[in-house]
């Protein structure tokens, strides 16, 4: 079935993986495959917001977001199940399709909300980035 499983999660939603994070399970397990489990931590988005942030905001950031992913994965990922996790500061998407490519996985797994029109065009959403933009298979499973 699939060599390798590219799970993404928002760890300030459980809506991003409560759904989504049983099926990569059952997909790693079904391929006897790794699941690795990504989260990303986004940046301030331009250089004028990162002005009223603290200096030290990225590395607390992240190590606050490593913490909960810590958790995450214990408390959530069967001990039968090979994990990996991967964290990022950045670009949600852009982080997420490096990955893709860094690990070499043939299957992404994300949860999305209904789709928001009004969201939609005003901002556009990370999933839709990721699919459209990726090289290989992605699920996404409705939050």
């Amino acid at each position: 079935m699939f060599n390798c499983v590219l799970l993404t999660v928002d760890l300030n939603h459980s809506s991003s993986w409560e759904k989504a994070l049983p099926q990569a399970v059952e997909l790693s397990r079904a391929s006897k495959t790794k699941l690795h489990i990504m989260s990303v931590v986004p940046d301030m988005g331009t250089p004028l917001v990162e002005g009223f942030f603290p200096e030290d905001f990225e590395a607390r950031a992240v190590a606050a977001a490593s913490k909960a992913l810590d958790k995450l994965v214990s408390e959530n990922v069967p001990e039968d199940v090979d994990v990996k996790q991967h964290l990022a500061f950045g670009k949600i998407h852009r982080k997420v399709l490096k990955t893709i490519e860094e690990i070499g996985c043939d299957l992404v797994v994300m949860a999305s909300p209904k789709p928001d029109r009004v969201r939609e065009f005003l901002i556009g959403s990370n999933a839709d980035r990721i699919v459209r933009r990726s090289p290989i298979s992605v699920l996404v499973v409705r939050a």
